[in-house]
């Protein structure tokens, strides 16, 4: 490659991430405007009294059930990397995790993934192809088990005879737009999953054909066989029933400590609901602003899930809109600030630059070989 080349290469990836910045920041800015219009009746003071005023001992409870959930995820992830026949312990699958998602909160559009492949390529060798494949099916797992989530919150208030989700819809607004935003993700990702589930044990040829076209045309061979690989390593998942039950298994205790982190939230801003209540408006409120937060358009999804939260809270419940507003923001912060310094700590220790880990898997990626190996 000339100077020439490698400048305008350059030029390239700097462009692009200014202008997922700049949309994402946008997005942000929106969001964020759109929610104070949304709770421009509410004062802001009464809103810091709420927070002011919440129970330090359960919130401390709920820093510690949203911490003890970390190494579950890092022991779900390498579930993931053994099912693709990538072994990695929990520690450092961990850190990984952790790496990337506190990345995430700092880099634009979710672009903090590549973190964590560049993480596992350095710590265990695990390649580039694997390693994003390796993130899809974690998103996927993560969506489809939210989802589960909300429609059993929705199925217990509808035979508990609290107010049901057609009720809810009907009457709601700010709840509506919620829960067709999580209906429309929750659906995207059954048929997703549907897709790969099937092609995974169809013998459709269609990796055969990609590669034969990459012999046709030379100058896509490098992406086209990338592709193949990134696919055959999700679908090798797919084909293995007991890794489904694994991964699924470890999402769902993963998701029911991060709900029962909001829970906690809620209980220690005096919500006067009933446990029941907490569990079920709980469980759907952090659904619905989980499945709010897929669309990058803010930074950490800031805004996103405080809107659907409340909105939920609210809607369901006799709860003030100041309350769940007040739940929203520190069950945010929260979580948050947890993934932020475990990110920050588990980056000391590896001794890594989040700028050098965001360009390198780029870079690398260029220069693997046709088997999406990273050249040594």
């Amino acid at each position: 490659m000339t100077d020439g080349d490698e400048q305008s290469d350059s030029n390239s990836r700097v462009a692009s991430a200014l202008t997922r910045r700049r949309l994402t920041i946008a997005g942000t800015i929106l969001v964020v405007a759109g929610l104070a219009v949304a709770v421009r009746e509410i004062e802001l003071r009464t809103v810091v009294a709420e927070i002011a005023s919440a129970d330090p001992v359960v919130l401390g409870a709920a820093v510690a059930v949203y911490v003890a959930s970390w190494p579950l995820r890092g022991r779900r992830y390498s579930d993931v990397l053994a099912a693709m026949e990538h072994r990695s312990d929990t520690a450092v699958a961990t850190i990984a995790v952790f790496v990337s998602q506190t990345a995430n909160l700092a880099i634009p559009a979710r672009a903090g993934d590549a973190v964590r492949a560049y993480v596992m390529n350095r710590q265990r060798e695990v390649p580039y192809a694997a390693g994003f494949a390796s993130l899809t099916v974690e998103r996927l797992f993560d969506l489809a088990t939210i989802a589960t989530l909300a429609m059993l919150a929705m199925a217990w208030l509808a035979v508990g005879g609290e107010t049901g989700p057609l009720e809810l819809l009907a009457e709601t607004s700010g709840a509506r737009t919620a829960l067709l935003a999580a209906a429309a993700v929750s659906t995207a990702t059954v048929g997703v999953g549907a897709v790969i589930v099937t092609s995974a044990r169809a013998d459709h040829g269609l990796g055969a054909w990609l590669r034969a076209q990459g012999r046709d045309w030379p100058w896509l061979e490098g992406a086209l066989e990338a592709a193949v690989q990134f696919a055959g390593d999700v679908q090798v998942v797919a084909r293995q029933p007991r890794a489904l039950a694994t991964i699924g298994a470890g999402s769902l205790v993963v998701w029911s400590l991060d709900v029962l982190t909001a829970v906690l939230v809620l209980g220690a801003l005096d919500s006067g609901l009933s446990i029941g209540a907490l569990l079920s408006v709980g469980t759907l409120a952090v659904s619905v602003g989980n499945l709010a937060k897929v669309l990058p358009l803010s930074q950490g999804g800031v805004g996103l899930y405080e809107a659907a939260f409340t909105a939920l809270v609210v809607g369901l419940t006799p709860v003030g809109a100041s309350v769940a507003l007040a739940a929203a923001i520190v069950d945010h912060a929260l979580k948050n600030g947890v993934t932020l310094l475990g990110g920050v700590g588990a980056g000391a220790w590896l001794g890594l630059s989040l700028s050098d880990a965001t360009t390198q898997p780029e870079a690398t990626r260029k220069t693997d070989s046709v088997l999406g190996e990273p050249k040594k």
